[in-house]
């Protein structure tokens, strides 16, 4: 009885298990949002934006866009943090346009680090401004996920990212 389901069954799990390349891409989104803020620079941090990236092989492609910014973007980077949430400083430059309101894009290789700190959060865009030369917007990396729209209450439990990181 056994292996008469699993004969029926074999073809079906072929046509799955050839499939699950696709349903695994890396694929990623981050909302960019203006970084901290305190009464010296709220001015000077404003708008939104956002961006996507997929990790095929070695290659980490990202787009995006943003706008509302204070001045125009001057640089756009893919930086390491050391967790989803904390500031890094290894870098990785993006093209960004250089307005108030544009694109960010690029293609870069990853090293087996950085692609290991991209499956588990912690990359994240930042786009620096003239006004902002340190950082106007930034947003983290993280699998794709569904986003309440603004003003309206998240449905559900809260997001919260499953990453293949270590056991604790």
């Amino acid at each position: 009885m056994i292996s008469k389901m699993l004969r029926l069954l074999a073809p079906a799990l072929a046509v799955l298990l050839t499939g699950a390349p696709a349903w695994a891409a890396d694929i990623y989104q981050a909302n960019l949002g203006p970084m901290p803020l305190d009464q010296a620079n709220n001015k000077n941090m404003l708008g939104r934006g956002e961006a996507a990236a997929t990790l095929d092989g070695k290659t980490l492609t990202v787009s995006g866009s943003f706008g509302g910014l204070p001045s125009p973007a001057t640089r756009a980077h893919l930086i390491v943090g050391l967790a989803i949430g904390v500031p890094g400083t290894e870098n990785l430059d993006l093209t960004v346009s250089q307005a108030d309101s544009g694109t960010v894009s690029g293609a870069l290789a990853l090293s087996a680090k950085q692609a290991a700190a991209f499956r588990t959060g912690k990359l994240y865009v930042q786009i620096d401004s003239q006004k902002a030369p340190t950082g106007n917007l930034w947003g983290w990396l993280l699998p794709r996920h569904f986003d309440a729209a603004a003003g309206l209450p998240q449905a559900g439990p809260w997001f919260l990212p499953q990453l293949d990181t270590p056991t604790r």
